[in-house]
């Protein structure tokens, strides 16, 4: 492929060493096109420079002129680095942009100068432009090459999808204008490559412009602060004692090892999708939506935005409560414990509300002082656990002790399971994704997610552990804090508890359920234990309004970004963001809205195992997804991040499944129904989006994989299908004809909308390819299970034999020609009729402005195509957009006609002679559809009068054994009886014109007449096939008679010897045959069975 490329590039590149632009002679204009005719000329800047600066105007100035002498200094001032100077055209008429230096406008305006250096090209309109090279006039690479090219050397800027955060998108020169075949402007479009930008992509492009002095953040400050401070959440003081009380040291760390591997592996396939390519805003709704698609990405992304707001009512309430305790402590309760949470929790979330609005920037500062308060919290209560107090000994803390570590190793559930303890506990792990719900916020996202999310999952999990094993070993689980629940030492003898080592005993509280500390009782237990209890009140402070703040800043960054993509196209006000950061002001307030709503639940045990199921959906979502995309083995699936694997990507994901059941099977059972209804419905509403997922990848290789085993398995008669290809042209111009055969072809065939563009003009393969995408995109929204392929060729014959050949892959090719009847042969060039007969083939033949209403057959055969061939009327007329007479209003229903359910109608088969049984197998297939279900089918045939019940039967049991069901059956004993005189008379007044007329002439004379023009019928043939005619004349009697009724008549296609019967006459024989009736389509199987009656 590259040779033709650079032989045909070598003449452009001669043209331009020949005109080079650096001539001295500055009145000389270049030849090649204008700067009319090209928007952009490209100067190169001297090889020989100096040193002087090349920032001043003048410089730009000269530099700009197209006919600046290169002895200009300032042109030979500007450093030899291989730059170019690229100048918009923004005047057609180049008057005033390009002849006048003062006209060269300076840097900073708005006119899309650019300088080009080594690497990139950097403009100065904010990325509002695409910019292209003048492959005409100019050459660039003189310098790389040592010749003059126009070719592009490798460029970062050709790959970029928008304008977006990185720089300009360039265009790089297309084949065509290398080879210089281009008979008009390039890229009119703006776009090479078809590369248009999406709606969401060039709002991105927009806020990417005019977001000059946005707040971004590195790994630390955006994700592993973020993620930490998340993770640490709520469970780490008040509830991580709790669960060593219920579950024991062991399963408590076996709880805390289970939620670490689950967010190991997310956080693995979170590193991995983030990894593999630029990351914008959206977080995990981003990541899932760009890798299995927006329907995936949709329904997740709605419940990930809903659970982190959610998260946010969790985290306040677990601040509330901490107050709550606070205030019990000093006899201050304002109401009721339950309606000061309540409260507390409304204020709370109205003053983080506040620190969101205020922004990122604020939001960030808060979260680093809230970590620092965290970290110091947790040390002491480390430092504090080693300092054992003999006043804290009655509420059950008594030091580091091995009885007390062996006595709370085993579990102790008290109105609890594992699987409970561990769904209260695992919203702590869901902080995981804190960072990457914020990637559009992040510097550097694909470094930021993996390295920040796995060091604070390692970190965190260290922690909890630590805590774990620490308040187990030190802590008993039953206290009164009463001190005189002493032991006498006479007893100590026979004491088996950790307590009465101590001297204590609490077994009377434990027994009456009256004790009010240890880790079964005491929420508050890390603040008794702490070196100073303030600061551990401060910890819980930190750690939930942090982990609060996170989920309020990243439910609306998430929901922002789903709207964004107008996956749901009620939600598109929630997508407008405010300031530099583009804040989503309104998610913010939707956010606030839910939070309070659960707040005003106020029990912390309720809502943890809501969200869980959730936030589990989600990350079995993100596991699904990189093993989704391994498995496509899509080449556009690189990830930087190669510490991940396929198999443990999904044993995530089913681990996540798992767990979802185990919590709570009937919220797991919701939450996957919440997500397959979103599902279904973004699948239902089809939005016009295309990221390029994994889905279409593995979409792709299976059907690859398929159709190579579907090519080594040999055809069967009980497999057959018909695989029509369709000579319909543009799909829109025969809706009758596309209608018909979908209605068979649906669900059970291939069917391949053919046309054939025939002209002595030069092919425009571009305008050939847009078409097909065009046209494609047609059948799809009109839900028409078909393919169009349309093909360039000199003529009708040629582009027949193209189509026949090439249309298809492997079994999935072609194996019955449908064609539109040709209802104008009589009017048009009979040579085109000739064409259409011997070569199967009609698909321009009508001019789209024809209003006959005459509903015509059509008909082909091909003796040397190996295939078989129905053929099927059609109009080919447009629904009109105008008032309709009459005429006109009869060809728009005749154009609709198959659009309709058909009501209870009749499918007559004139089954008259066996091809295979194609001639039966389509009107079955074509009442099995709903808008045929009501129709019944009548069957045929010829026979003998004398044996038309012995035909009949025969004919009903061979229905039988094919299991078709059949309304009626007719034997025509009368089919051989010769046609009424009229109708005879009629005939001979059609073929008149197209009579040779032989014995009127000279043989030589008749010779070169029938050579000229070979559709004529000769006298000789009309009389050898005059019982052939007289047959099909006879045929349309006695379809006007019994089908007059019918809502389709299908018939076996009279065949004629090649070369034997003119094309007029055996057009005439059809035109005679099909004349004033319903729609009607002939069939002629090739004589290879397509019906068995074995299993």
């Amino acid at each position: 492929m590259s040779a033709p490329s650079s032989a045909s590039s070598a003449p452009a590149e001669n043209s331009a060493t020949d005109h080079d632009f650096l001539a001295p002679d500055a009145g000389q204009k270049p030849p090649g096109p204008t700067p009319s005719q090209s928007r952009f000329q490209v100067d190169l800047v001297a090889e020989a420079a100096g040193a002087a600066d090349d920032k001043t105007p003048s410089s730009d100035a000269s530099a700009a002129a197209p006919d600046a002498p290169s002895s200009n200094p300032a042109v030979s001032g500007e450093e030899a680095k291989g730059r170019f100077r690229v100048v918009n055209f923004a005047d057609p008429t180049g008057v005033g942009s390009v002849d006048s230096p003062e006209a060269a406008p300076t840097e900073g305006m708005q006119n899309g100068d650019t300088v080009m250096s080594e690497t990139s090209l950097h403009s100065s309109t904010g990325g509002q432009h695409h910019y292209h090279y003048d492959t005409h006039t100019n050459t660039y690479y003189l310098r790389t090459f040592g010749h003059n090219t126009i070719d592009a050397v490798p460029n970062i800027d050709f790959y970029r999808q928008t304008a977006a955060p990185l720089g300009e998108k360039l265009t790089r020169p297309t084949l065509s204008e290398l080879h210089d075949e281009l008979d008009k402007e390039p890229f009119e479009d703006g776009f090479a490559n078809g590369d248009e930008l999406t709606p969401a992509e060039e709002a991105a492009a927009k806020e990417a412009a005019e977001s000059k002095g946005v707040v971004k953040f590195g790994w630390i400050k955006g994700v592993l602060v973020r993620c930490m401070l998340n993770i640490w959440g709520v469970m780490l003081f008040i509830r991580m004692s709790w669960i060593v009380g219920q579950s024991g040291i062991a399963l408590s760390c076996v709880i805390v090892a289970m939620a670490t591997v689950v967010t190991t592996i997310t956080g693995l396939s979170t590193s991995a999708i983030a990894t593999n390519g630029f990351v914008r805003g959206g977080g995990a709704y981003y990541l899932i939506s760009r890798s299995l698609g927006p329907e995936f990405g949709g329904s997740i992304g709605l419940i990930f935005a809903f659970a982190n707001a959610v998260a946010v009512a969790m985290y306040v309430v677990g601040f509330a409560e901490t107050v709550v305790e606070l205030l019990i402590g000093m006899d201050a309760v304002m109401t009721d414990e339950v309606n000061d949470i309540r409260i507390i929790g409304t204020i709370t979330i109205i003053i983080l509300l506040g620190i969101s609005v205020a922004g990122m920037e604020w939001e960030a500062k808060a979260q680093i002082f809230l970590l620092v308060v965290l970290v110091t919290a947790i040390f002491n209560y480390f430092i504090g656990s080693f300092i054992p107090i003999k006043s804290k000994e009655a509420k059950g803390f008594l030091g580091y002790d091995a009885s007390i570590m062996w006595e709370n190793m085993g579990p102790d559930f008290r109105g609890e399971t594992f699987f409970s303890v561990f769904a209260i506990f695992f919203p702590a792990a869901t902080g995981i994704l804190a960072g990457a719900n914020i990637s559009g916020d992040l510097a550097d996202p694909q470094m930021a997610i993996p390295k920040g999310t796995l060091l604070a999952i390692l970190i965190t999990g260290i922690v909890y552990l630590g805590v774990a094993i620490s308040t187990g070993s030190c802590i008993l689980r039953d206290a009164s804090g009463n001190v005189n629940d002493t032991i006498s030492s006479h007893l100590m003898a026979n004491c088996s508890t950790a307590a009465c080592k101590f001297g204590y005993d609490f077994s009377t509280c434990k027994n009456e359920d009256t004790c009010r500390y240890g880790l079964h009782r005491d929420f508050q237990v890390m603040s008794l234990v702490s070196g100073f209890g303030p600061i551990i009140t401060a910890g819980i402070f930190s750690a939930t309004l942090s982990s609060a703040l996170a989920s309020l800043v990243s439910a609306p960054k998430v929901f922002q970004a789903l709207c964004k993509d107008n996956i749901y196209p009620g939600l598109q006000m929630f997508a407008k963001g405010y300031g530099k950061n583009n804040e989503p002001l309104r998610g913010y307030i939707l956010t606030f809205g839910i939070g309070l709503a659960f707040i005003l639940i106020a029990e912390l045990n309720t809502i943890a195992p809501i969200i869980s199921n959730f936030f589990l959906a989600s990350y079995a979502l993100i596991n699904f997804s990189v093993f989704h995309a391994s498995l496509a083995n899509s080449p556009g699936w690189r990830p930087s991040f190669k510490y991940y694997n396929m198999w443990v990507s999904l044993a995530g994901a089913i681990l996540c499944c798992g767990v979802m059941f185990v919590i709570n099977w009937a919220a797991a059972l919701l939450t996957n129904v919440i997500v397959m209804a979103l599902y279904i419905y973004v699948s239902h509403k089809k939005p016009d989006v295309n990221w390029g997922s994994s889905t279409q990848a593995l979409t792709y290789h299976q059907a690859l994989t398929h159709t190579l085993h579907l090519s080594g398995v040999e055809d069967h008669i009980k497999n057959f299908r018909p695989q029509c290809l369709v000579m319909t042209g543009y799909p829109n111009s025969r809706p009758a004809l596309l209608d018909l055969v979908h209605s068979f072809t649906k669900n059970v065939g291939m069917m391949i909308c053919g046309h054939i563009r025939t002209g002595y003009r030069r092919p425009n393969f571009k305008e050939l390819a847009t078409d097909q995408a065009r046209y494609q995109r047609w059948l799809l929204k009109n839900e028409t299970k078909a393919f169009y392929t349309p093909v360039f060729a000199e003529d009708l014959k040629q582009g027949c034999q193209y189509l026949l050949q090439a249309a298809g892959l492997g079994r999935l090719k072609p194996n019955t020609l449908v064609l539109g009847f040709k209802n104008d042969w009589r009017d048009g060039d009979m040579m085109n009729v000739e064409t259409y007969i011997n070569e199967s083939l009609s698909s321009q033949e009508k001019p789209s402005g024809m209003k006959d209403v005459i509903v015509s057959i059509d008909t082909s055969k091909d003796s040397d195509a190996d295939s078989s061939k129905p053929s099927s009327k059609a109009t080919n007329k447009k629904s009109p957009t105008v008032t309709l007479n009459v005429s006109d209003q009869r060809l728009l229903e005749a154009s609709q006609q198959f659009q309709k359910k058909q009501g209870k109608g009749t499918v007559d088969v004139w089954w008259l002679f066996d091809d295979g049984g194609l001639t039966l197998l389509i009107p079955y297939l074509l009442t099995n559809k709903k808008r045929w279900k009501e129709c019944k089918i009548r069957v045929f045939i010829g026979g003998k009068i004398n044996r038309i019940d012995h035909d009949r039967r025969a004919m009903a049991t061979l229905l039988s054994k094919f299991r078709i069901d059949f309304s009626d059956i007719t034997v025509l004993g009368d089919i051989n009886t010769k046609p009424k005189k009229e109708h005879m008379a009629a005939f001979e007044e059609m073929i008149e014109p197209y009579r040779l007329k032989e014995d009127d002439m000279e043989q030589e004379a008749a010779e070169r007449l029938k050579n000229s023009e070979p559709w004529r019928i000769t006298d000789n043939e009309l009389e050898l096939y005059r019982a052939k005619t007289h047959r099909q004349i006879r045929l349309n009697e006695l379809l006007k008679e019994h089908s007059s009724t019918a809502n389709l008549i299908v018939i076996s296609l009279p065949l004629a010897r090649k070369g034997a019967v003119s094309s007029a006459l055996y057009m005439a024989w059809l035109e005679a045959l099909s004349k004033d009736l319903p729609p009607i389509l002939l069939v002629r199987g090739n004589h290879q069975s397509v019906l068995t009656f074995y299993s």
